[in-house]
């Protein structure tokens, strides 16, 4: 059975973040579910790629959308690039912020963290749910993160912007529900990715083994179909999330995240 309808949140899903990771994987699980993608990332060659794959495997058409959301330039080149697409789905997995203490960080780099992972996804969540509304179906998935609820130490600006997603999103899942909208958010739990090692961690020194990018969309798109607000991937981090205190949880983060931070420092990277 499929996860996701075509019919509801086709025929084309538009997903930015789409060159790797989470962006990437819910390309290919929506391209399995006969549903076209319109990619959108910076890097045009990885999206060419990934499209012809997605071609050839699943026979759906790709759209190659070239787009810096850190630009908001580029947000215009989105919505202008799908307007003469139906688009069904709006998956936002593009997103910013990397460990660092508050007061390492510039403040242009902490406001390009704000651009992309607030004042983009407003624009193009607003811009997409209005078509959505128009056709009366489809969804909206948000890609926020685990620690958006606890305020995360070493990556406090990009915690607090991933905050902001899950209470847009959790808000517009009750506002357009009567209108046929299905808005999720979706908070991945430690995930194998290539953020892992762009954050300074790997497999063999984090305390528990990520889970893998192709169970956490799994999940995510489950969530959206029965239109759940969000949902926290893998049974064990929900089950923690809900027997420990937030101040517990924060300060295991906290240890990690400290030493990703220091380790950046120690390379030149903040």
């Amino acid at each position: 059975m499929k996860k996701i309808d075509p019919h509801f949140f086709g025929p084309w899903a538009v997903i930015t973040g789409a060159s790797s990771g989470i962006g990437l994987e819910f390309a290919r699980q929506l391209a399995a579910n006969g549903i076209n993608v319109a990619l959108v990332a910076r890097r045009t060659e990885l999206l060419n790629q990934l499209g012809l794959k997605l071609q050839r495997e699943y026979g759906v058409e790709f759209r190659v959308i070239t787009a810096d959301l850190a630009n908001a330039d580029s947000l215009t080149t989105v919505r202008e690039a799908t307007a003469d697409l139906d688009v069904g789905l709006f998956v936002s997995s593009a997103g910013a912020g990397s460990p660092a203490a508050f007061l390492d960080e510039t403040p242009s780099k902490q406001s390009a963290v704000i651009q992309v992972n607030i004042s983009a996804q407003l624009v193009l969540t607003r811009h997409f749910a209005e078509r959505l509304i128009e056709r009366g179906r489809g969804g909206i998935e948000l890609v926020s993160a685990m620690g958006a609820d606890l305020g995360l130490p070493f990556m406090a600006n990009e915690s607090g912007t991933k905050a902001y997603l899950l209470m847009l999103g959790r808000a517009l899942n009750w506002e357009l529900k009567s209108q046929g909208v299905h808005v999720s958010v979706l908070l991945p739990s430690p995930t194998d990715t290539p953020i892992i090692e762009a954050f300074g961690f790997s497999k063999d020194n984090m305390p528990m083994a990520p889970m893998s990018v192709e169970r956490c969309v799994d999940e995510a798109l489950v969530a959206l179909r029965k239109n759940r607000s969000s949902v926290l991937t893998g049974r064990l981090f929900r089950v923690l999330s809900a027997v420990l205190p937030a101040s517990l949880m924060r300060a295991v983060n906290a240890r990690m995240l400290g030493k990703a931070a220091r380790r950046r420092v120690e390379l030149g990277l903040v």
